[in-house]
């Protein structure tokens, strides 16, 4: 096994969130308490979790954490303030790790879908969000993964193989966050999942 017990249990949060199953949330999360996963680490993913599941399902599991964790701690960085100029240049940063050498093809697909598209995902979600301090982009980018491996969105899900090598997860560690995401899905679509990894792994060696 080479992801530690922490990262594990957050990965099994993210994709818990994905199914909305509170039962399954308060589980996991309970067993990421018992696992010393930092509550900052859970607060982060759950934040991301807006952007990768979206509002419904994030609140869900706010919900169910609180319930688990009790009142808000340490919140991180505060996001009600004006920071245009820094969440751009974070944003870029951080979506530029993620993505690598495809960022200025992204860039180009994403204007072409709409012009406010670019902004949102460079600015609100990398630069609000997911550069935020609290989390390391390589677990984040795990959690990400696990997330949309729940959704039928094989593009994105490409992508987010691709981008967990490139946050400096190694392939092994990519199994492992299959292995996981694998027990919430059908065989049909772990099959899919599976093909879909080899394929990445193949090309990235």
């Amino acid at each position: 096994m080479s992801l530690d017990p922490q990262t594990l249990a957050l990965v099994r949060i993210a994709v818990a969130t994905a199914t909305g199953d509170e039962d399954k949330l308060r589980k996991r999360m309970t067993a990421a308490r018992a696992a010393a996963v930092p509550s900052l680490w859970v607060e982060e993913l759950l934040l991301q979790s807006f952007l990768n599941v979206g509002y419904p399902l994030a609140l869900v599991a706010f919900g169910v954490w609180r319930s688990v964790a009790g009142p808000v701690g340490e919140s991180g960085e505060p996001i009600a303030h004006p920071e245009w100029e820094r969440w751009t240049k974070r944003g870029v940063e951080a979506c530029g790790e993620v993505y690598g050498r495809t960022y200025h093809k992204l860039m180009l697909n994403l204007r072409a879908l709409h012009p406010a598209i670019e902004p949102l995902v460079v600015v609100d979600a990398y630069g609000k969000i997911l550069g935020r301090p609290g989390l390391d982009s390589k677990r984040r980018e795990l959690c990400t993964l696990g997330a949309i491996a729940m959704q039928n969105t094989p593009r994105q899900l490409h992508a987010h193989l691709r981008g967990a090598l490139n946050t400096g997860s190694s392939r092994d560690d990519v199994d492992e966050v299959i292995a996981i995401v694998e027990d919430d899905l059908s065989k049909e679509r772990a099959l899919k999942l599976w093909e879909m990894w080899a394929d990445v792994r193949e090309r990235s060696l």
